[in-house]
């Protein structure tokens, strides 16, 4: 099962990155981002990376970076690490990526999801997901939270990763 860490912070360069033979030369990137606190990450993005919303990223802009934590990394200055989800920060919605169980509380216990009847939920295509959402990992965009614990919010939308 996954586990998902997160950086949050701007993007600082962005190039290509040769991974394997000339024919997969411009299909990865090399994303830096710089956090307030001058911590810094390099994300190997490939062409199976998620972007929310399918959006362009440059140079200036906020993201967060969603990465395996239980995948193997190179031990290097800044970390390196494989990019699953790419979010661009947007001051209207907020976005957790977790394992929901089967009362849809995240694995840390921070969030629950209360869905209502007109939230799309949707696979990482952006076609319909007709199942239940409950015992997997999602994406969950949302905006007002109550200040309980866990926090309860119904979602903008749910991307369920497969």
């Amino acid at each position: 099962m996954k586990k998902y860490g997160s950086f949050s912070g701007t993007v600082t360069m962005i190039q290509d990155y040769l991974v394997g033979s000339e024919e997969e030369k411009g299909c990865f990137k090399l994303m830096s981002i710089l956090q307030g606190d001058g911590s810094i990450v390099n994300f190997v993005i490939s062409p199976t990376t998620y972007f929310l919303d399918h959006v362009m990223v440059s140079v200036g802009d906020r993201v967060t970076g969603f990465y395996d934590v239980n995948v193997p990394v190179i031990l290097i200055y800044p970390p390196q690490y494989q990019a699953l989800i790419i979010v661009k920060d947007n001051s209207y919605q907020n976005v957790k990526v977790d394992f929901f169980n089967s009362q849809l509380v995240s694995s840390d216990g921070q969030l629950q999801l209360n869905i209502a009847s007109y939230t799309p939920i949707l696979l990482q295509n952006n076609q319909p997901f007709t199942s239940n959402p409950a015992n997997r990992n999602l994406l969950v965009v949302y905006g007002p939270a109550t200040f309980s614990i866990p926090a309860q919010t119904t979602p903008y939308k749910i991307i369920v990763l497969c």
